[in-house]
C-alpha cells in the first residue's frame, strides 16, 4: 500500500465535508481531487493533521473542532457598511449573503445581520466558524509534486494562521509584494 503520509509529503484526496447534521458543505466528488503538501498550513489543521499516519488508498473519516478548523467566531468581526453603497436593486434582507471587498479589492464573504436605517451590519466571520466540522477522507494520490506556490501567500489558512493571514497576523499582499489588508486590532483578516 505505500509509505505513510508524513508533513512535508505532496499527497491528493477526495472528501466530503458535513455539518454535524450531516448536511454536506463541501465535497471533491466530481471534481479532481485536492491536491496539497501536508504540514505546510495550505488546510485548516485538523484537516492537515488527520492526513498523517494514512496511506494511498485509505479512507477515514475525522471530527474536527472549531478550534483546529475555521476558529470560534468572532462577536467583533462585523462592518457597518452604510446604506448608500448597496444598490437599490439588491433585496437586504438578514441572512443575505453577499461578497464584499478588502482595501486590496480581494472578494470578502458577508452575510447580512442587521439592517438599519444608515447602515447595515455585515458579518464577516468564515461561514464554518465555531462550527465542530466532520470530513470523509480518502488518499487518493501520494509522493507527487508540490502544487506550485506564488512568492508570497496569503490564501486561505497560509502559514497555519486563519484566512488569509500569515503568521504575523497580515493579510494579502501590497504593491511591494509585502503583506497589508485590513485587519482587526488582533491580526484578524475577518473572512
Amino acid at each position: 500500500m505505500g509509505e505513510m503520509i508524513q508533513s512535508g509529503d505532496t499527497i491528493a484526496v477526495d472528501y466530503t465535508g458535513k455539518h454535524e447534521d450531516g448536511k454536506v458543505f463541501d465535497t471533491s466528488e466530481g471534481k479532481a481531487p485536492l491536491t496539497f503538501t501536508v504540514g505546510t498550513g495550505m488546510l485548516i489543521k485538523g484537516f492537515d493533521t488527520a492526513v498523517i499516519g494514512m496511506k494511498k488508498g485509505e479512507s477515514k473519516t475525522v471530527t474536527i473542532p472549531p478550534e483546529e478548523g475555521y476558529g470560534p467566531r468572532n462577536e467583533e468581526a462585523f462592518v457597518e457598511v452604510p446604506r448608500m453603497h448597496f444598490p437599490e436593486e439588491i433585496p437586504l434582507a438578514e441572512g443575505l449573503l453577499l461578497e464584499l471587498q478588502d482595501p486590496n479589492g480581494r472578494p470578502v464573504p458577508a452575510v447580512v445581520a442587521e439592517i438599519g436605517e444608515e447602515s447595515v451590519k455585515m458579518d464577516i466571520n468564515h461561514f464554518l466558524a465555531g462550527q465542530t466540522l466532520i470530513f470523509d477522507i480518502t488518499i487518493n494520490d501520494t509522493g507527487l509534486t508540490p502544487p506550485a506556490q506564488p512568492e508570497h501567500s496569503c490564501g486561505c489558512g497560509s502559514h497555519g494562521e486563519g484566512c488569509g493571514s500569515d503568521s504575523k497576523g497580515d493579510c494579502g499582499p501590497d504593491a511591494t509584494g509585502n503583506c497589508a489588508c485590513s485587519s482587526d486590532p488582533k491580526g484578524s483578516c475577518g473572512c
